[in-house]
């Protein structure tokens, strides 16, 4: 004759271990997915200061451009001092030129703001590079980890599940129905040890009659959560 307590407290130990081993496979790819996050956000940050190096290069290219034009400028300027015509014409181009030369200081200080700038994206670029090559790295670990992880656990799961099968065949024929509901509803809270005259999964009080009916070895459902209770192992 079945013990009905001892296979109740069985049941609820491998379904235990069955939900945890299977919390445990879950895990993986979530902490696989989130290292891949950490990855695409350094590929973005990568992007964006490679982006953001590039345009500053450009940005001093096109002064320097501008630079050189204007110091062009300057020099005909300068060429035509000896041909004026008059004094006026001769100071309109003194001034002329003096205006333009301090202009183009202005601009080489921004060229020179701007190279600053490039070498500090420089260093940005190859820091968001380190920490890409980091992210990788970790990733690569991580995936390895978790495919190792994965297949003892798969073993040990299936494990599980095979005495939880040959278990499940020794319950009686008049509960198999009324489990096999509970446990695809509830899984391991389908069963609850009972901890002095308390349900273990919803603390509620329990009766009198209903421990009387336990120590009977009955099958008697928690009136709070409906789990099947069993009596702690003396």
């Amino acid at each position: 004759m079945t013990n009905l307590p001892d296979l109740l407290r069985t049941l609820h130990r491998i379904l235990k271990q069955k939900t945890d081993l299977e919390s445990r496979m879950a895990r993986g790819p979530k902490v696989v997915a989130a290292n891949t996050a950490l990855v695409k956000n350094c590929e973005d940050q990568l992007s964006a200061a490679k982006e953001l190096s590039l345009k500053t290069r450009m940005a001093a290219d096109e002064k320097q451009v501008q630079l050189k034009q204007r110091e062009q400028r300057v020099e005909r300027l300068k060429g035509q001092l000896d041909a004026a015509a008059n004094n006026k014409e001769f100071q309109t181009l003194k001034e002329q030129i003096a205006a333009d030369e301090q202009a183009n200081s202005v601009l080489a200080d921004e060229i020179l703001e701007l190279l600053e700038a490039y070498d500090t994206r420089g260093e940005e670029v190859k820091e968001a590079e380190a920490k890409l090559a980091t992210a990788q790295r970790e990733l690569a670990a991580t995936q390895s980890r978790i495919d190792a992880d994965r297949a003892m656990l798969e073993g040990e799961l299936a494990r599980v599940l095979e005495e939880l099968a040959k278990t499940e065949a020794d319950i009686p024929g008049d509960l198999l129905d009324t489990y096999r509901r509970q446990v695809k509803a509830k899984g391991e809270n389908c069963l609850a040890e009972v901890d002095g005259n308390i349900c273990g999964n919803c603390y509620q009080t329990l009766s009198p009659q209903v421990l009387n009916s336990l120590m009977l070895n009955r099958t008697v459902p928690c009136g709070g959560c409906g789990s099947f209770l069993y009596l702690a192992e003396r």
